[in-house]
């Protein structure tokens, strides 16, 4: 096999893509270790809310609730738009795609270990089974 010479740009743009999306992955995977933060996305799944009314809703201070949105936010997972005095919440753009590759890839490693797992299980239950081709006795 023939050695392949990438050249300097495009590994640094290779590099810098790797980062970008492990950014992503860091910031949406600590946005989503919040149980408060995934209870937020739920509720605005089922439609859009002020930040006032989410921080009623889970009964917490406004500033609170400002921290958690603000970090779905920087996550790209909610977007935040001020009309007036009122700052609205809705779904962001982001559809949570590279993280949900990322788990698929450690579900299919576990599938696979499970999956020989239960070769060896059934391997063990047959060799553990009693012989069903008994011998008959013979009437005396």
């Amino acid at each position: 096999m023939p050695n392949v010479c990438i050249p300097p740009p495009i590994i640094s743009r290779l590099n810098h893509m790797a980062q970008y999306s492990q950014t992503y992955l860091d910031a949406s995977f600590a946005a989503l270790a919040d149980a408060t933060r995934r209870g937020v996305l739920e509720q605005l799944a089922r439609g859009n809310a002020s930040i006032t009314d989410l921080a009623d809703k889970f009964d917490m201070t406004l500033t609170g609730m400002k921290k958690h949105v603000g970090v779905l936010e920087q996550a790209g997972l909610v977007t935040t738009e001020k009309v007036g005095r009122v700052r609205n919440c809705k779904i962001g753009p982001y559809r949570l795609e590279e993280e949900i590759e990322w788990i698929s890839r450690y579900r299919r490693v576990w599938d696979a270990r499970f999956e020989a797992l239960d070769r060896v299980i059934e391997q063990l239950k047959s060799r553990d089974k009693p012989d069903v081709r008994k011998k008959k006795s013979r009437p005396a």
